[in-house]
């Protein structure tokens, strides 16, 4: 999120992360160490901003994480206490320093979560309890500007009402080989136990009338949507070697690469926690396109006084 708006010619003033190596990544490419847990900031100790940033963590929401935590019988949505109650520090924030802005993104499966009411919450919140002006919130596939599937809510809300739109994003037409390292080191080809196993575990359930499976990825097409969990076993993306080769997984730069990471950016942390970082991450040219139409809105005649204070805004990160 921050490399997006700060494209949009914004300048991040504060960023929360509580992730050890999230934060190691955080300063390898920023040069600052993030704040830690949000719950144990004061909004006192966070700078006066205009625009908040955030992604509440998603897995209380998602599809997955929906389905995983209710066969262990445990709670999400709201009721995960240590998740899905992170958009109340989001909220607090936004009530204590009266941006003049926020985006907030997360899963497409937010709006249908409890049966609406999740997001019914949401929405009350943001508008009847903090007062905001909130346009329809969209949901936006980033396959028209990176060769993936990925599909994520996006909620705008304005202290005062503007002019505001979503972006459209023009079809890129991006592909996937296009993407893909020439070199790719052996470790990342599956070994003949994990192969086997997938090609069981996708047979099983396809004689059983499922769908589940690994996906093998269509190198001139976008891939399916890369997660947190793709340091696991690679399976919802995997690339073709030639007839009788085994796949193999993306490497840690080509998600960077899905994601719309500038090759540029660094990976400080192991692979495994690249792959975790990535999959929990935005796509940054979304994220890019979206904040130049609210650095616009914001800039709109008679709407406060920031084209005679800056041409930066003030912009804060509160990352999950």
């Amino acid at each position: 999120m921050r490399l997006g708006f700060q494209r949009a010619g914004c300048k991040c003033v504060f960023t929360s992360e509580w992730n050890p190596f999230a934060a190691t990544t955080y300063e390898a490419n920023f040069g600052s160490v993030p704040e830690g847990d949000i719950t144990k900031i004061q909004s006192a100790d966070i700078p006066d901003h205009d625009i908040l940033v955030g992604g509440f963590p998603c897995q209380p929401f998602s599809i997955s994480g929906v389905s995983k935590k209710a066969s262990l019988g445990r709670p999400h949505g709201f009721d995960d206490v240590a998740q899905g109650n992170l958009f109340f520090e989001v909220a607090r924030i936004i009530k204590d320093k009266r941006p003049r802005a926020f985006l907030l993104e997360n899963v497409k499966n937010l709006v249908h979560h409890d049966k609406g009411r999740t997001f019914k919450v949401i929405m009350q919140t943001l508008e009847d309890d903090l007062g905001y002006f909130i346009p329809e919130p969209q949901v936006i596939d980033a396959r028209n500007v990176v060769p993936q599937h990925r599909e994520r809510i996006y909620i705008v809300g304005f202290r005062d009402p503007v002019p505001f739109r979503y972006p459209k994003l023009e079809n890129q037409r991006p592909v996937l080989k296009d993407l893909l390292e020439r070199r790719v080191s052996e470790k990342y080809v599956l070994t003949e136990r994990l192969w086997s196993y997938l090609q069981g575990y996708a047979e099983k359930h396809r004689l059983a009338g499922n769908g589940f499976g690994f996906g093998m990825a269509d190198l001139d097409g976008v891939t399916r949507t890369l997660s947190a969990r793709y340091y696991k076993d690679g399976s919802e993306i995997l690339i073709p070697r030639g007839k009788n080769e085994r796949p193999r997984r993306l490497t840690p730069r080509e998600c960077a690469r899905l994601m719309g990471f500038p090759d540029d950016f660094m990976i400080p942390v192991s692979d495994t926690q690249a792959y975790k970082q990535f999959g929990n991450s935005v796509v940054v040219p979304v994220i890019e396109a979206i904040a130049r139409e609210m650095v616009k809105s914001l800039r709109s005649p008679g709407n406060g006084p920031i084209q005679r204070r800056s041409r930066q805004l003030p912009l804060i990160a509160v990352a999950s």
